[in-house]
């Protein structure tokens, strides 16, 4: 058994009616050179069924301790169906771009089961007549709790069921051991150990708090970094329903590199920030809703060190970055992003990287629960806006992957909607199809974004424009 760290069980906590905090993934493959021109479903059931070892995620469940007392625990489904995880639909015709985009809207939209392992993937076939995608290829719509990994982690899930090569060496299936099942008094005994350090773990936090504090003040009188503590409220802050939209577009990496050459020190990041925050412009100035201030980006960063490569769950920090969708001119704002950027990571350091972590191993989860719920209810999170949109980047493979066979030809993340947040961007870049790429995808909710396909229009109109 593994006990959830206070980061992963803040998921769990946070989840409500209309707000499953699963990510998702969706990858289009083209099966056009698999031997017969088809991988059969079944094919695909017996490739997972032979790669659930390489990733802990697929065969564990939620267990929770008595009475709350403590994070819950992983651990083994001794009833595990692996046909209730992997499922087979298919899009209704003509099967275009924004048939596939509904469907995994609706899907995505729908919580996971938490009496099971958390996690499902969809076989979507049907996809005759996608723009650039070859008739009779298949996408693989993925969705995994946030509990059970952040975007790093799920890199390395990712790769359990892709290989570098079409045809790799056939794994044999092992017998699957069961780990007992802890029993009650075992897990009780557990949480009143780690209770009795709570007192300890809230001094250490106030003791580190202080520190930060001064660096923040100093850092602030020397003009060194802006906390961005002023943000407006636009209609992707406003309440969010349980209906979801997706959308995505595609960019040549080599391109967006151009983009960022042309300011002196600008990364891809920023270029990739700068393509946001002008469709973000395009589309509120469109609703004559454009604020007069800068809106803000919440952009998560991996916060592992070298020992914890490969640790699994979540280890992510959250740093703020002005997008200065004030600015009309896009090489004047790609600049001012990479300033702004710049001062942002200064602010992220001198707060304190891991103080998100330490806030959620400290706090109990049923404080964070009804925090959050009673914010909710309160309309809080409508009022105290943190930040306009989510951005996060989810590194893709350096190399062509395939699925049995099938060549990965697209392939793009989805991410997790909360109060008062209602717009939440993807950056997935990878070599696919054999060429360098960046997705910008985009995950919103019905009411707020009831056009995504023009969204998708203001995102290449931003490209374009800096291109």
């Amino acid at each position: 058994m593994q006990q959830l760290t206070g980061m992963d069980a803040m998921f769990l906590h946070t989840e409500m009616d209309g707000f499953p905090m699963h990510i998702g993934g969706v990858s289009i493959y083209d099966q056009s050179k698999v031997p017969g021109g088809k991988v059969r479903f079944k094919g695909i059931l017996s490739l997972f069924e032979k790669r659930m070892r390489r990733s802990p995620i697929f065969r564990r469940k939620l267990m929770e301790v008595p009475m709350g007392l403590d994070q819950p625990y992983w651990i083994d489904d001794p009833k595990f169906d692996l046909e209730y995880h992997v499922r087979h639909i298919a899009l209704p015709q003509p099967g275009d771009w924004r048939q596939l985009c509904i469907q995994v809207a609706r899907l995505h939209a729908q919580p996971l089961d938490m009496a099971h392992p958390l996690w499902q993937i969809y076989v979507i076939e049907g996809l005759n007549n996608v723009e650039g995608v070859p008739k009779g290829s298949f996408a693989l719509y993925v969705k995994v709790h946030h509990a059970a990994m952040d975007g790093a982690t799920g890199v390395h899930f990712f790769a359990a069921f892709n290989d570098m090569e079409p045809n790799p060496p056939e794994e044999n299936v092992l017998d699957w051991v069961i780990q007992p099942t802890p029993s009650k008094s075992r897990m009780l005994g557990k949480a009143y150990l780690n209770n009795l350090r709570k007192p300890k773990q809230f001094y250490d936090l106030i003791r580190n708090a202080l520190p930060a504090r001064q660096r923040l003040r100093e850092g602030k009188e020397e003009e060194r970094f802006s906390s961005l503590d002023d943000k407006e409220a636009t209609r992707f802050n406003r309440g969010v329903s349980n209906h979801r939209v997706v959308e995505a577009k595609k960019f040549d990496f080599e391109d967006v590199r151009a983009i960022k050459n042309s300011v002196p020190g600008a990364t891809i990041n920023d270029a990739v920030l700068t393509i946001i925050g002008g469709a973000m412009r395009r589309y509120l100035d469109s609703k004559g809703e454009l604020p007069d201030s800068s809106m803000v980006a919440g952009c998560p960063i991996d916060v592992r060190d070298e020992a914890e490569a490969e640790a699994g769950g979540n280890m992510i920090g959250l740093m703020n970055v002005a997008l200065r969708t004030d600015i009309e001119d896009a090489l004047d704002r790609l600049q001012a992003v990479h300033d702004e950027a710049n001062r942002s990571k200064a602010y992220a350091e001198a707060l304190g990287p891991r103080i998100g972590m330490d806030i959620a191993d400290t706090v109990p989860g049923g404080i964070i629960s009804s925090v959050m719920r009673l914010s909710v209810a309160a309309g809080m999170a409508e009022k105290n806006i943190m930040q306009n949109t989510i951005v996060t980047n989810v590194p893709g493979s350096p190399f062509q992957l395939y699925l049995c066979g099938a060549e990965l030809i697209d392939s793009f993340g989805i991410g997790v909607l909360a109060p008062g947040m209602g717009l939440f961007h993807t950056v997935t870049s990878a070599v696919m199809n054999k060429q360098g790429t960046i997705i910008i995808a985009a995950v919103s909710c019905r009411e707020i974004m009831p056009d995504p396909e023009f969204y998708a229009e203001c995102l290449q109109a931003s490209f374009d424009e800096l291109l």
